[in-house]
């Protein structure tokens, strides 16, 4: 590969030279621009592979230059340069399609990760292994999106409801961009306790607090170098939504009990199904952090807004079911299909799966029927009535537990004989034998 070269826009001389000084010990060539004339016409008569370029110049802002390389160069990677605690120009320089941005007095570790993660985008990718089922425009929309995307360092805000998917939009906007190597560590905000999440998030020191007899590192510096998924952002406490804007503007986090802030270099994508900017107005969320984090917003559809998409989907689920149990799908009917096609899907993809899992344990021959289906009759929006108590456990595991001890009493009432048990639990014995090996319980 040859030579990388990068085009450095500046006004002040010593600012210019320091970072071709920087460039030239990574073995990036620099040329060099003292005003936003001089850098249109060098961007448009030379190849360049990344540009940095001062948020101040004589003749406008390194904004107008971000836009106008938007415009005739967009494959060209193009941070901004900000005074320090700046956040509002480094935010509206992301939103005009900057790639990153650095603070003033530039940190040389901060700038090397950021021309080294600039160009990785050079590098020829093999296609991911993660992909968006269904052709629908807004799907198709929605990977032109994520393609875009994921050539930015810019924070990424994922709205939509739940059981739309996502936590895979996020590692697809991962997996195709320059943090590809890195790692995408998911975190479920809602999951972890109001007062272990500074510990989780940012680390530890030896004894920082009773129990803690070793130093630990938090989510934070376990995804150096790649992407923290901040799932369920709208759960943040109060005190930990200060500290994680703290965190995303200094790019640094300090480990409860440590003295000094440790420097990280994250990609932040964030989600959450409720609506962020009702949190705000409400005073539940923190306006400051809202933007922050919502430098880019990327809505994903519902499942009813892409209906067409639903036999694909469909298919796919049926054979990823098949390949976890064995044997070959069941083919969906036409009248089942046409019951799905009809059926709102309030809890999206999720259900959908969820659906055709029932509905493979259901079905007594080779083909899926509506009533296999057992889509409910009021379109799923029917009142549910809660347990008096919530279970620790987690829902998944007090349901499985639940299953396993309803299915064990009708095989000892029955001394293990699965025909009779089937006939008791009023199931299949295809559907017996497939819970059966859902539940490990088939050796």
């Amino acid at each position: 590969m040859s030579r990388a070269r990068a085009l450095v826009v500046d006004d002040e001389a010593d600012i210019r030279e320091l970072v071709a000084i920087t460039l030239a010990r990574m073995d990036v060539e620099a040329r060099c621009a003292a005003d936003l004339a001089e850098a249109r016409a060098l961007a448009g008569a030379e190849p360049f592979d990344l540009c940095l370029t001062d948020m101040r110049l004589p003749d406008g802002s390194g904004i107008d230059l971000v836009r106008h390389l938007q415009r005739t160069r967009p494959d060209l990677p193009a941070a901004v340069i900000t005074a320090y605690g700046d956040v509002e120009s480094a935010v509206e320089a992301l939103k005009a399609g900057a790639f990153d941005f650095v603070s003033k007095p530039v940190d040389l570790g901060v700038l090397r990760r950021l021309v080294e993660t600039a160009l990785r985008l050079r590098e020829r990718r093999a296609p991911g292994r993660l992909h968006l089922v269904g052709d629908s425009p807004p799907m198709r929309r929605l990977r032109a999106m994520i393609a875009k995307l994921a050539r930015s360092q810019a924070p990424v805000y994922i709205s939509g409801e739940s059981g739309t998917g996502k936590e895979l939009v996020a590692r697809m906007i991962h997996e195709q961009g320059p943090r590809a190597a890195g790692p995408f560590v998911p975190v479920n905000c809602g999951a972890i306790p109001a007062e272990l999440m500074e510990s989780e998030l940012f680390g530890h020191v030896k004894g920082a607090f009773t129990g803690a007899a070793a130093d630990k590192e938090g989510l934070f510096q376990a995804a150096e170098g790649g992407t923290l998924f901040l799932d369920e952002i709208a759960e943040l406490p109060p005190h930990m939504q200060v500290k994680l804007l703290r965190a995303i503007q200094e790019k640094a986090v300090r480990p409860v009990g440590a003295a000094r802030e440790v420097p990280v270099d994250v990609r932040i994508l964030s989600a959450t199904h409720k609506d962020l900017a009702a949190l705000v107005q409400a005073g539940e969320f923190r306006q400051d952090l809202y933007y922050r984090i919502n430098v880019i917003e990327l809505a994903v559809p519902p499942l009813r807004a892409r209906r067409e998409d639903i036999p694909a989907l469909a298919e796919h689920f049926l054979a990823r079911i098949a390949a976890a149990h064995g044997g070959e799908p069941p083919r969906l009917g036409a009248a089942a299909l046409e019951a799905l096609m009809r059926y709102p899907f309030p809890g999206n993809v999720r259900e959908l799966e969820n659906i055709l899992e029932r509905a493979c344990t259901l079905c007594e021959g080779d083909e899926i029927r509506p009533e296999d289906l057992q889509l409910p009759e009021d379109g799923g929006s029917g009142a549910f009535e809660a347990p008096e108590a919530v279970p620790e456990e987690g829902l998944e595991t007090y349901l499985d537990r639940i299953e396993r001890e309803t299915i064990l009493k009708a095989l000892e009432e029955t001394r293990w004989n699965r025909t009779q048990a089937a006939k008791r639990l009023g199931i299949s014995f295809r559907a017996l034998r497939y819970r059966l090996k859902k539940l490990g319980l088939d050796g």
